[in-house]
């Protein structure tokens, strides 16, 4: 046993206690800054999957969440086809805040009815409509579907990267995000971990997820919007720190179904601009996708 002659330990047994942070994890060094920037709702519509496109190719994002239920996750599907090096997951969708854009399930809708309200739709991400929809839903039906967004990726050819949730953070109930990791478990994927709660248990499994404080691009200001990404960028903590950012052209076509589309387009104009890359470069920053994140997710599944 080890410890000191007066019967003090020598903190060797605590220190073997603690799990290695993410950035250890991950191959990098005590300290590192690490980021991941991950374009949240490809295939929600076409200038989404534009943006999000170029956001990767040209500017300083490194991953992408597909929505697989929406109108234009075919066409985000057919441009993974062509860009195998773009790791993307699998944004788990369970609800819809677009009437004039709307989809419903993947899964039949006679199978998954406690993910459906009283006209047979998905419900809306409004506080009622979440409170609604996670007080009412069967965890067997959110399974049915969470299975049938990750098989239809896989009948298209493409291997996501990882799970995350659309507009419910950690999928808004404990069971919900337990299913996402045993079904990241068996698919050999990583689950972005959004709260301290579910961060945390996360850790003390050895699994790595972002460590400090979680930007959401919708939760930014638009007045200051490009001074104030600088400006985090120059803050950002060392350790793993994840930032779901929302991109999309803005166009004529999105200005009409989207009121958010204020939000998109700023997070893109500042994703491919040069003070974006110029900002990581003086800071040090290194950009991590989530391809790098699964590999010790599955390693650590298997081990």
């Amino acid at each position: 046993m080890s410890g000191t002659t007066d019967g003090r330990t020598d903190g060797t047994d605590e220190a073997r206690a603690v799990p290695l942070r993410s950035a250890e994890l991950l191959g990098h060094p005590t300290g590192a800054r690490l980021l991941i920037v991950n374009c949240d709702d490809f295939g929600m519509y076409p200038a989404i999957n534009e943006a999000v496109v170029e956001a990767i190719e040209q500017g300083i994002a490194g991953s992408c969440s597909l929505m697989v239920p929406c109108p234009a996750a075919q066409d985000a599907m057919r441009r993974l086809r062509r860009r195998p090096e773009i790791p993307f997951g699998v944004h788990l969708t369970m609800v819809c805040e677009m009437p004039a854009n709307p989809w419903g399930p993947v899964a039949e809708r006679a199978k998954v009815p406690s993910l459906l309200d009283r006209t047979g739709r998905l419900f809306a991400p409004t506080p009622a409509g979440r409170a609604a929809l996670l007080g009412q839903a069967r965890t067997e039906d959110v399974e049915r579907e969470f299975r049938a967004q990750i098989d239809a990726v896989a009948d298209a050819g493409l291997a996501p990267a990882h799970l995350d949730f659309h507009c419910l953070a950690d999928g808004g109930r404990d069971d919900i995000f337990d299913l996402a990791v045993s079904l990241a478990a068996e698919y050999g994927l990583a689950v972005r971990a959004w709260l301290e709660p579910a961060r945390e248990a996360m850790r003390r499994r050895g699994l790595p997820v972002s460590e400090n404080d979680f930007l959401d691009s919708y939760a930014i200001p638009l007045d200051g919007k490009p001074a104030r990404y600088a400006q985090l960028l120059r803050e950002l903590p060392p350790g793993l720190n994840e930032w779901a950012v929302h991109p999309s052209s803005g166009s004529q076509e999105s200005r009409a179904l989207d009121d958010g589309w204020r939000v998109r387009r700023t997070d893109y104009e500042f994703l491919v601009s040069l003070e974006a890359r110029e900002v990581l470069a003086e800071e040090g920053i290194r950009l991590v996708d989530y391809e790098e994140v699964r590999r010790v997710w599955r390693a650590g599944a298997a081990s």
